[in-house]
C-alpha cells in the first residue's frame, strides 16, 4: 500500500512538472492591444483584467525624489532625473492621466490580490548614488504598504540588485542584464533572472541551470509565437510580453 502511495506522488509531481505552464507577465502593462499608453494605470488595469500573472512597470526616481512610472528617461521629452515632479506635470499620456507615482501606481495595482505587480527600477544616468537611493525609497515604500509578497523587483544593474539583498533578505529580486552565470546569481542570493530572449534561444539548457539552483526564470521581452514556445518547451518559469492576449492563447492551446 505504501509503495503504491508513493508511486501516485511521484507521478503526480512528475505530471507537475511536465505540464506546468510559464506565468503570463504584461510588459508596461496591456497596452499594446488596448491602445492604452504604456505604464499607464489604464494599462495597468488592463492587464489586471486579463488575469495575467504579472504586470511589469518601470520606475524612476525625480530631481526631488519622488518616485515615478515610466519605461524612457523622458516623459514626453521632459527629462525625469532633472526635473521635479511637478515640473513632470506639464505633459500627460494621450488618454489624459498624469505621469503616475510609484505610490499612486501601486495604490491603484494593490485594490487586487492576483496579479503581481513586477517593478523595474530604472539605472540612474546621473549616479550610482541616485540609483542606490533610488532602491532604498522604492523598497521603503514597498514595505509601506505591506506590499512584499505581491511586488517582485527587478533592475539591470547588479549592484542595485546587491542592495536590495542587503536592505531585505525575503524580498524578491531578478537580474535583468544577461551577464551573470548561474552559479554568480545564486551566489549572490538573488530570487532569479529575467534576461533576453535572445539569450535562450542561443542557449535554451541555461534555463534548467538556473533551475537546478533553485533560481526562478524569467525573458523579456518576447513576443513571437515560436520563441514562446522554445521557452514553454525548456521549462521557463515566467514569460514578459507586449502580447499578453497571444501568450495566453497558445497557453490555452496546449
Amino acid at each position: 500500500m505504501k509503495k503504491a502511495l508513493v508511486f501516485v506522488c511521484l507521478f503526480t509531481l512528475f505530471q507537475t512538472a511536465v505540464f506546468a505552464q510559464p506565468g503570463v507577465i504584461s510588459h508596461r502593462g496591456s497596452w499594446k492591444n488596448t491602445q492604452h499608453p504604456q505604464n499607464s494605470i489604464a494599462a495597468l488595469q488592463a492587464a489586471i483584467d486579463q488575469k495575467v500573472w504579472g504586470s511589469e512597470f518601470d520606475v524612476h526616481l525625480t530631481k526631488d525624489d519622488i518616485l515615478v512610472v515610466n519605461h524612457d528617461h523622458d516623459f514626453y521629452g521632459l527629462e525625469i532625473e532633472e526635473l521635479t515632479y511637478e515640473e513632470l506635470l506639464a505633459k500627460k499620456h494621450p488618454n489624459g492621466e498624469s505621469i503616475s507615482t510609484a505610490r499612486e501606481y501601486l495604490e491603484a495595482g494593490l485594490k487586487q490580490k492576483n496579479t503581481k505587480l513586477i517593478f523595474e527600477l530604472k539605472t540612474s544616468r546621473i549616479s550610482k548614488e541616485r540609483t542606490m537611493e533610488a532602491v532604498a525609497q522604492s523598497l521603503k515604500l514597498v514595505k509601506e504598504f505591506k506590499a512584499q509578497k505581491q511586488v517582485e523587483f527587478i533592475a539591470f544593474d547588479w549592484d542595485a540588485c546587491l542592495k536590495y539583498r542587503e536592505l531585505d533578505k525575503k524580498v524578491k529580486i531578478h537580474y535583468l542584464n544577461g551577464d551573470k552565470t548561474p552559479t554568480e546569481v545564486a551566489a549572490a542570493k538573488l530570487t532569479g533572472i529575467d534576461y533576453h530572449v535572445n539569450i535562450f534561444k542561443k542557449n535554451p539548457g541555461l534555463i534548467q541551470d538556473f533551475k537546478d539552483l533553485g533560481l526562478k526564470t524569467n525573458s523579456w521581452t518576447v513576443n513571437q509565437e515560436e520563441d514562446m514556445e522554445l521557452l514553454i518547451e525548456n521549462g521557463i518559469d515566467y514569460i514578459t510580453t507586449d502580447e499578453p492576449e497571444l501568450l495566453n492563447r497558445l497557453l490555452n492551446k496546449n
